[in-house]
């Protein structure tokens, strides 16, 4: 959202978030609604986490250089 210049981005996720339960669904009705381009709302409604892992994999081969 920072990326695309939205207004108070981290706000807007904290609202949705904050004291509720977070469904599938509603994670994807804040992101259809995200003004921001389309590829970029398919690429996050395409995620997952079993999917994303970020950088676990770089981290993962640090930790177990150092041992």
């Amino acid at each position: 959202m920072r990326r695309y210049g939205l207004f108070n981005p981290y706000e807007r996720l904290k609202e949705l978030t904050r004291g509720q339960a977070i469904t599938r669904e509603a994670i994807r009705e804040f992101i259809a609604g995200l003004e921001i381009p389309k590829a970029e709302r398919d690429r996050l409604l395409a995620l997952t986490p079993a999917g994303y892992i970020g950088l676990a994999a770089e981290l993962a081969r640090r930790v177990g250089n150092k041992g």
